[in-house]
């Protein structure tokens, strides 16, 4: 079983480590996108952001499902000090923030699949966005921007692990066209829950739909 704590936010090459991946969000509907936001890629004067943005993205779409005991330990400033080491050692991974009047509300990483999977190549590792700027289209924009880094990257599929529990989670599945491929066990906060994965085979295809 993985077991999740409080350092898995790094990616699997530094130090053992992997990044959070069990809290995948979208915008399940769409409304008129605001026309001040953009997407580009972080760099690591945006780990402050990018942690606020991290902790109170799992704050509220897990409220009620893990330990309120974990939730209250999720630590801003520790969760900054990471992001600035990975965005300081990316090793061929990546992250796009989507900036709201010049704030940071929303961000994705990516980059190759650290399961080794011979056939989904590419990873969607975590998205997460503002509870007040979600279904504004912006979800859709930021799986855009990991699709076309992963295929300049070389890849043509891609997998996201998804913890099963996540109340988003069908919409990967129904809209993007994801399929189910395999699910494992996770531990987050002492308590056991499940997480399962979604893969596309085609990313052109995945754009099309994400249009």
């Amino acid at each position: 079983m993985t077991k999740r704590n409080d350092d898995a936010q790094l990616p699997q090459n530094q130090g053992g480590h992997r990044e959070d991946r069990t809290g995948f969000e979208i915008d399940a509907t769409t409304r008129p996108l605001d026309t001040r936001m953009h997407i580009r890629q972080a760099i690591s004067s945006d780990a402050s952001a990018i942690a606020r943005v991290h902790v109170d993205s799992w704050r509220t779409t897990y409220e009620g499902i893990v330990p309120e005991s974990y939730l209250a330990s999720l630590s801003y400033e520790e969760r900054a000090t990471r992001w600035k080491l990975t965005l300081e050692n990316p090793e061929g991974f990546f992250v796009f923030v989507a900036e709201v009047s010049k704030e940071i509300v929303g961000f994705v990483s990516g980059g190759r699949d650290r399961s080794n999977d011979q056939e989904y190549t590419g990873e969607l590792r975590a998205i997460y966005i503002l509870d007040p700027y979600r279904r504004k289209g912006i979800g859709k924009q930021l799986v855009s921007a990991v699709v076309r880094k992963l295929q300049e990257q070389g890849h043509s599929s891609m997998l996201v692990w998804v913890l099963a529990q996540n109340p988003h989670r069908r919409f990967y599945e129904e809209k993007l066209g994801g399929e189910f491929l395999r699910s494992k066990p996770i531990e987050i906060g002492g308590a056991k829950y499940e997480e399962f994965a979604y893969g596309w085979k085609d990313l052109g295809a995945l754009l099309l739909r994400l249009r």
